[in-house]
């Protein structure tokens, strides 16, 4: 038998409330609120529920402005409204304001009751029924994407991946709105780079700014990434962020400036800047100094916040270590190849839980020890040590009579 659907019941008659759990208490989860704030209460506690049966008339707020309140913070749950003052004027008014799904009268038949709560549960199961399959269906959307710019640009994606945990710290402190919007935001945000060449990219992080045609091409891939999004349901306003990634606070053209630029737009540009400084080589200090100079450039209370934040366990250090002890979160500075020759990995992509699992299914790579860039601030994983103490090392090693 599956799951019993909750069910509450709002009047200012105790009494009443209790004998209409008792009718129905077989069949469903019921709980009883005498009075609409104690009512708000149980669905902000114990919610959400299929459906609610609430009086019309109760002392403080009345019937209808609870519905109104609760379609706002529920608005999947059955409305169901129990009156004995029910004319036509107030139903219109319930259905148009409230979204009523149903009137019954006092004092209410039993097996009207049950039928009414059967219908309002059937409503509820079909909405949130379809509401889970579009999740679904973007969730693996979106997975698809991430997955075709993984191979096709793993530059790009590396790129991204770097930055999401600034981006996320930075709007957690500004308490923005809606955070999920954001985080899928910087998840998305180089998806114009599918069309874009690998090398390009490359060259972001190891030179830190583009030239001539190159870098017009590159001004371009936030439009297309946020057009191969602007279609699908739900993601217009991540669109937006994604579109608006490189504008500047001060504005250029045509388009939004300063506050009208959406606050995702403004955090990542600020953390892809400090990013592309950061891998090009340039320390804390000499980012954030450059950043600085840029007038205009960064929304001022962003800026002020990325200068707080952007401590030592944002920055990457310089490393080289062994195959085996690779770890998630640092960035290939070369490729990984199989002994075959065939790319196993590219020089950009970041380290995750997937690139592991697959290294170990294919097999022997190559090189033995392999140059990364690994997050600051964290303790070294096995195996690593500095370059320059590295080619010390082999340099005495090859000079010794023993080879």
């Amino acid at each position: 038998m599956g799951a019993k659907y909750k069910i509450l019941f709002v009047d200012d008659d105790a009494e009443l409330v209790a004998a209409l759990k008792r009718a129905v208490r077989r069949k469903y989860v019921v709980d009883v609120a005498v009075g609409p704030i104690r009512a708000l209460e149980a669905v902000t506690e114990r919610g959400p529920y299929a459906a609610v049966v609430a009086d019309l008339r109760m002392p403080g707020l009345d019937g209808m402005d609870f519905f109104v309140r609760l379609r706002r913070v529920c608005p999947d749950t059955a409305r169901i409204m129990l009156t004995g003052y029910a004319d036509l004027p107030t139903a219109m008014e319930a259905i148009n304001a409230a979204g009523v799904f149903r009137f019954l009268s006092k004092p209410c038949a039993e097996d009207a009751l049950e039928e009414a709560l059967a219908a309002g549960v059937a409503q509820y199961q079909q909405a949130t029924a379809e509401k889970e399959f579009l999740k679904a269906a973007l969730r693996g959307i979106i997975k698809v994407l991430t997955d075709l710019l993984a191979l096709q640009n793993p530059e790009a994606m590396g790129r991204a991946n770097r930055v999401r945990r600034l981006v996320m710290d930075m709007a957690r402190s500004l308490e923005a709105p809606e955070q999920w919007r954001i985080e899928l935001a910087v998840t998305l945000s180089q998806l114009g780079a599918l069309v874009m060449p690998e090398a390009m990219f490359a060259a972001l992080r190891t030179e830190g700014d583009l030239a001539g045609d190159r870098a017009e091409l590159f001004r371009r891939h936030p439009a297309i990434g946020a057009d191969l999004l602007a279609s699908i349901p739900r993601l217009d306003e991540v669109a937006d962020i994604i579109r608006h990634q490189e504008r500047p606070f001060s504005g250029e053209g045509e388009g939004p400036s300063g506050p009208d630029i959406p606050l995702g737009s403004r955090l990542l540009k600020a953390a892809l800047d400090y990013d592309r400084l950061l891998t090009a080589g340039a320390g804390r200090e000499a980012a954030l100094e450059a950043m600085r100079a840029r007038e205009g450039v960064y929304d001022p209370e962003v800026f002020e916040l990325l200068r707080v934040m952007a401590g030592s366990r944002e920055g990457y250090a310089p490393l080289e270590t062994p195959l085996s002890c690779l770890t998630a979160g640092m960035i290939l500075e070369e490729d990984i190849r199989l002994v075959t020759g065939e790319k196993a990995a590219a020089a950009g992509q970041m380290v995750d839980a997937g690139l592991l699992a697959r290294l170990r299914e294919l097999g022997p790579c190559r090189p033995e020890t392999l140059r990364v860039l690994a997050p600051a601030g964290e303790e070294p994983a096995c195996g690593l040590v500095d370059p320059e103490l590295l080619a010390l090392l082999r340099r005495v090693r090859n000079a010794s009579p023993l080879g």
